[in-house]
């Protein structure tokens, strides 16, 4: 058990807030975010306390860090904070919900695993991941650092996904396939490529390689 800080006071962390409160064996002391989004004192009945405060009232030998957040600008923000908070020598924890389907896989620091998730055997899953719920992630796979799957994604068995990927609702990845770092897999995408062009956005069935640059605030 840990004594937990959480980043954010969005939907995400609200939601991290009711996941580790009610499947978990964490305590959930505080959260945390830059002191100019700071507006109310406290969130959810605990304590709000500014990022660039944070080791004097909470210092890490004490206590842990939790940072769910979106995918926005393709993960880059969620690396950011992820980053500062090793900096300041905090550890994170990993919340893997009791509902999902896990097979002594190696899981990362920082990850947020819900609900009805099946990871198949003998995957390894790296640090700062977000597997939303519902996915299928097959066997013998690797996925690296700062990715975030939606929901309802199928990634088939031997796969390799690089960081900063993102996966959306439904789409579904061949077997045996490498995606680059930073690859966008848009919702609904079937892809049986064996493999993607860094920061491509691949849309459609059978998906297809957008041409152009693509603003990625949105994601």
């Amino acid at each position: 058990m840990a004594k937990v800080i959480i980043f954010g006071l969005l939907d995400t962390a609200e939601l991290a807030h009711y996941y580790l409160e009610n499947d978990s064996e964490h305590e959930v002391v505080a959260f945390t975010v830059s002191k100019e989004y700071i507006k109310d004192k406290e969130f959810k009945g605990l304590p709000v306390i500014a990022f660039e405060e944070l080791n004097q009232l909470y210092p890490p030998s004490e206590y842990q860090l939790f940072a769910p957040m979106t995918a926005k600008n393709m993960n880059k923000l969620r690396e950011q904070i992820y980053n500062q908070g090793k900096k300041k020598g905090y550890r994170f924890i990993t919340y893997v919900s009791s509902k999902a389907t896990v097979c002594d896989n190696e899981i990362g620091e920082n990850c947020f695993i819900l609900e009805d998730n099946t990871i198949q055997p003998f995957t390894k899953i790296g640090n700062n991941v977000v597997l939303w719920s519902g996915n299928h992630i097959g066997h013998h796979g690797i996925i690296k650092d700062h990715v975030f799957f939606t929901s309802h994604v199928v990634l088939s068995g031997h796969c390799i996904v690089e960081s900063h990927c993102f996966f959306g609702v439904n789409a579904t990845i061949r077997d045996y396939t490498h995606l680059a770092k930073g690859s966008l897999i848009a919702m609904g995408a079937s892809l049986t490529k064996k493999e993607t062009e860094e920061w491509g956005v691949y849309v459609g069935n059978p998906a297809k390689k957008l041409e152009g640059k693509l603003s990625y605030e949105v994601y």
